[in-house]
């Protein structure tokens, strides 16, 4: 049999705090337990967030922090093309369809129907807006759109209930066999109207194409495991196994967020903590 894979796959839009050194440490310790592999992916497909410069630092970090792994590191930017062919497989399928509203357009159908209904418009498992569009919606050829997986048709495709495995836990202490909930995240975007892939969809192709078979990441992804599970079976990709650890908190107890400007690592080193220190307070030696 062929050594596990794990990996440790940031999204560089900000820089990283110790929610990101714990993920990245927890899965260079279990690739070092298991005489496993250990890779580093640079999720950046957002091109305007995710720069140059922090794609360096994010690497630069994980250095400072006594990490390795192999070479070369995979920048999803770097293949746009690959995930378009993806996105071609999905199409030959019938399970997407063509979705042109605008974010102003989503936001004022949803007002519209919470008022009239008087209930609030359902959300996926992070708190969003199902989309309130749908396969039926036209437009002229040339109006810029975005690429939506219709979850009805791709469920009623695979006709069989799914299950992921789970070594760890989810936010409800879900783990082991896990089943597949589609319907609660409605019809992702899997192709943005500026971008031919999204996150959804380039993970599950590279952890396939990386044959990694560990997938060890945050409980805020747990729920996302669903439309990952989903492609997987859709593009015929043999899945990882599945372990969602804990999340590291902040004083309020939400966790850490580069948006939120939480302290970076790039801040605690510029204080003086020393990478052991890092690393002792996120209980690893």
């Amino acid at each position: 049999m062929s050594a596990p894979v794990f990996r440790f796959a940031p999204s560089p839009n900000g820089h990283l705090h110790l929610g990101h050194a714990y993920s990245a440490l927890l899965n260079a310790q279990m690739a070092h337990e298991c005489g496993g592999r250990f890779l580093v992916r640079i999720e950046d497909i957002d091109t305007v967030r995710c720069t140059d410069q922090l794609c360096h630092d994010a690497l630069n970090d994980l250095e400072w922090l006594g990490l390795q792994w192999e070479q070369p590191v995979r920048r999803q930017s770097e293949h746009f093309e690959y995930y378009k062919k993806q996105l071609e497989k999905l199409k030959e399928l019938g399970v997407l369809y063509r979705a042109f509203m605008t974010r102003s357009q989503i936001r004022k159908a949803i007002e519209a129907a919470e008022s009239a209904q008087g209930t609030q418009w359902p959300r996926d498992p992070d708190g969003a807006p199902l989309y309130p569009g749908g396969p039926q919606e036209t437009a002229a050829p040339d109006t810029p759109h975005a690429w939506r997986l219709d979850m009805t048709k791709a469920l009623a495709l695979i006709n069989t209930p799914m299950i992921w495995q789970e070594a760890g836990n989810g936010p409800a202490g879900e783990t082991a066999e896990v089943a597949v909930d589609g319907t609660s995240w409605g019809d992702v975007i899997l192709a943005r109207k500026d971008t031919p892939t999204s996150y959804h969809l380039s993970v599950v192709v590279d952890d396939a194409l990386q044959g990694i078979t560990h997938v060890v990441r945050g409980q805020d992804l747990f729920y996302a495991t669903s439309v990952h599970r989903i492609l997987q079976h859709l593009l015929s990709l043999t899945p990882p196994c599945y372990h969602h650890h804990g999340l590291v908190l902040n004083d309020e107890g939400k966790k850490l967020s580069k948006s939120a400007r939480d302290t970076s690592l790039r801040d605690l080193r510029a204080d003086g903590m020393s990478a052991r220190e890092v690393r002792r307070r996120l209980g690893f030696s």
